[in-house]
């Protein structure tokens, strides 16, 4: 089995290539391929793999080079990673909407609206190019914002692209540990769109036990996500919200904080990797043993904005899991060998979710077997978490639709529909800020 890893060069190459060569693994890969743009990066990732496959049970082959066609003639999977712009590029979504006063985060608000204008050109050519060449490759995508990214590749590859993302089954995994119901039969209810989604029921042994959990103070603390939002808010909501549903509710505080701190995220990740793939490529021996160092700190910190309670570190326990390139591994093997998995995906909304046009990407739990994906069927979204899910997904298909017809005016509507931007005037101010500031976004529309 052939698996191409486009953003080979990424940093977080090596927790694929690990899932992949572990003795537990679901599914045996023979070659992963690594296509990139950057040969620079593809040489330190090189060492880097070359290095954790010799400590790996079963290690793929890997191969790498910058010819995309190349890397996807012969494919069976196509793992999308891509970041346009770079760190660089996300550290410019976060800082203009600060600099207005707005909420700056990747994904979420006018940074993710920046983040897919320049990512979406790019990602309807690799759909483009997985059909021209590998017609038969199934597509998973983690390329962020994975809705929108996933919305517009499904309308070139259909059914045979699936994104994903880690946060809603971390979130499953927490609640079910905090009930104390590891290695249980399980049922779950989560609905939403990518990184705005509900865990609403949990079902342990057929018997409803999400009630029991909000009721426990001690429980409900060990859930990392009912830290982050606060247990009243929680109970208030009778859900526990996705992590990032944070910034929907506490965007005054988020900003503030943001504003206030020595740096954003994105400046951090972008000294942090810059120094990673500079000490890597002049120290290949240990490009390893860097790595690891670097990962380890990528991921206390992650999200740091919304722990300021917490002194901005992450518990022992929020980090285990596995992470996206398991989701990843699960269901490319589901698909490869036909033993039925379920998971949380990016799928279209009809017949799934009321109350969104068809075509719309939602994030459901679904059952995935050698015949492709199965949505389940979920209970609606009703009242102010429909509202919510419907103004952002009615912004993003603004979007996407400004991006296919490399329009400013839709693009601007888009900006100016998001819940997370207050005034029309500064919709117009975040879109220019954005075009001056980001070549690819400017390109993106002109």
């Amino acid at each position: 089995m052939r698996l191409v890893l486009v953003g080979g060069g990424g940093f977080r190459v090596p927790q694929v290539v690990e899932a992949l060569g572990a003795a537990d693994a679901a599914v045996r890969v023979d070659e992963v391929h690594l296509h990139d743009v950057s040969p620079a990066r593809l040489g330190v990732m090189r060492a880097v793999l070359d290095q954790l496959c010799a400590t790996l049970p079963h290690p793929p082959r890997v191969s790498a080079g910058t010819d995309l066609d190349a890397a996807l003639r012969g494919a069976d999977f196509v793992f999308s990673a891509m970041r346009i712009g770079g760190t660089a590029g996300r550290v410019l979504d976060e800082r203009v909407a600060l600099d207005l006063g707005v909420l700056g985060q990747e994904t979420v608000g006018p940074g993710g609206l920046s983040y897919a204008l320049r990512t979406l050109p790019h990602a309807r050519h690799l759909a483009e190019r997985v059909r021209a060449v590998a017609p038969e490759a199934w597509v998973i995508s983690f390329t962020n914002p994975a809705g929108m990214i996933t919305e517009a590749m499904r309308a070139v590859l259909g059914e045979r692209v699936v994104g994903i993302c880690d946060t809603p089954i971390g979130l499953v995994r927490k609640a079910v540990r905090a009930l104390g119901a590891d290695g249980r039969p399980v049922d779950f209810d989560y609905a939403g769109t990518n990184h705005l989604g509900w865990l609403r029921s949990v079902r342990v042994d057929g018997v409803e036990r999400l009630p029991d959990l909000l009721a426990d103070d001690a429980a409900l603390a060990s859930v990392e996500e009912a830290r982050l939002l606060g247990p009243d808010w929680v109970r208030a909501v009778g859900a526990l919200p996705n992590e990032y549903l944070y910034y929907y509710s506490f965007p005054r505080e988020a900003t503030a904080r943001l504003r206030s701190a020595a740096q954003t995220r994105g400046q951090q990740l972008d000294v942090q990797q810059g120094d990673f793939y500079a000490r890597a490529a002049e120290d290949p021996g240990r490009a390893l043993a860097t790595w690891r160092e670097v990962h380890a700190d990528r991921e206390a910190t992650y999200m740091a904005e919304s722990r300021a309670s917490e002194g901005g570190g992450r518990r022992a326990e929020d980090v285990e899991g596995g992470g996206y390139q398991r989701v990843a591994v699960d269901l490319m093997a589901a698909v490869a060998t036909g033993r039925p998995a379920t998971m949380v995906l990016d799928v279209p909304a009809g017949g799934v979710l009321p109350g969104l046009p068809e075509d719309a990407v939602v994030e459901v739990p679904c059952t995935v077997d050698g015949d492709g994906v199965h949505p389940h069927a979920v209970a609606p979204l009703v009242g102010d978490m429909l509202g919510l899910v419907q103004q952002v997904k009615a912004s993003e298909q603004l979007l996407l639709e400004a991006s296919a017809r490399r329009s400013r005016e839709l693009a601007w509507r888009a900006f100016a529909a998001h819940p997370l931007v207050d005034s029309v005037a500064v919709a117009r101010q975040l879109l220019d800020g954005y075009r001056e500031r980001i070549p690819e976004v400017g390109r993106a529309l002109d």
